[in-house]
């Protein structure tokens, strides 16, 4: 908050007023010498009441829900309450109530009205299983709503399996927000097979034109080591064999086009052998849903770019 027009010298250190806003305390203090200017400030950011229980927040607050693209409306319908009385408290009459009851269906009834409107309905309440079953964040969730709604517009969603293009919209989203959920996690939780999941992926990007990065590998590291119960030395040593792959080669040559878990899952399997820790190849390879042989062939890419004299496989 600024201070008055009036106000533009401090009245102490009688320089340019620079202020600064102390929000616990509403404050507005001369940034020079520390004279508080004002003392009583207006915060908009929070309401003027306050609320000691979630009923109580309820039955205080004067706004719906927030605007979102994962609600079929975007969250701007009106309700009609279930309450059964009127604005000043008392009960409404028999025939009252029937009219309320009647408005209340056809309020319901209203917002659903063609077909697209059946699908996004359909569509979101498998977003939001989908968000719980795999912990995704708001941000990511919007994101999926948002590139599902560009599908259904550009008419991809004809013939297709809403489940599968919701399920590919959430991988996209996750791959472009940096969320590390993999093809195979999808597929299992919107129970889609595999290979369907990425046939809509596909598509997704080549008919919305979506560039998405490459996967991060220390996230990769982070969560097969989490799963394999290493120790944090391996992890670090992972990370350190990651940065060197990075420095003598270039990391989108090599990871372009492969499994990035397989890349972590090797990465990892060598930190044990040079730290000592006693991890199979089937553990490494089982914690990063990939089978040895992958494990194998990724290690002989390896040691054609790094040296590894005592890491044998």
């Amino acid at each position: 908050m600024q201070p008055p027009p009036s106000i533009t010298t401090c009245p102490v250190c009688k320089s340019h007023l620079q202020v600064i806003t102390d929000p616990e305390s509403g404050e507005d203090i001369c940034n020079g010498c520390g004279m508080i200017v004002l003392d009583k400030i207006q915060n908009i950011n929070q309401p003027e009441w306050r609320a000691f229980s979630n009923e109580e927040h309820e039955d205080r607050s004067r706004t719906g829900i927030p605007t979102s693209l994962a609600i079929h409306d975007m969250g701007l319908a009106t309700v009609i309450g279930r309450s059964d009385r009127d604005a000043s408290g008392k009960k409404i009459d028999a025939a009252m109530h029937a009219t309320m009851q009647r408005l209340r269906t056809w309020d319901s009834r209203a917002p659903i009205h063609a077909s697209s409107d059946i699908s996004l309905i359909q569509a979101f309440n498998k977003l939001h299983i989908l968000k719980d079953k795999l912990a995704l964040p708001y941000a990511v969730v919007e994101k999926a709503a948002y590139i599902y709604r560009k599908a259904q517009y550009k008419k991809l969603s004809r013939g297709r399996l809403v489940s599968g293009l919701m399920a590919a919209s959430v991988y996209a989203a996750c791959r472009d927000m940096s969320t590390l959920r993999t093809l195979k996690d999808i597929a299992a939780a919107s129970n889609i097979k595999r290979k369907h999941l990425a046939k809509a992926y596909r598509l997704l990007l080549i008919e919305l034109d979506i560039k998405v990065p490459l996967v991060d590998q220390i996230k990769c590291i982070a969560k097969v080591a989490n799963k394999a119960n290493l120790s944090e030395k391996t992890k670090r040593q992972a990370i350190s064999i990651i940065n060197e792959v990075r420095r003598k080669d270039n990391e989108i040559s090599y990871s372009a086009g492969k499994n990035p878990m397989g890349l972590a899952a090797t990465i990892l399997y060598l930190s044990c052998l040079k730290t000592g820790e006693n991890k199979t190849q089937l553990d490494i390879a089982q914690a990063a849903g990939i089978t040895e042989v992958t494990l194998r062939n990724r290690y002989k890419d390896l040691k054609s770019r790094l040296e590894f004299s005592n890491c044998k496989i």
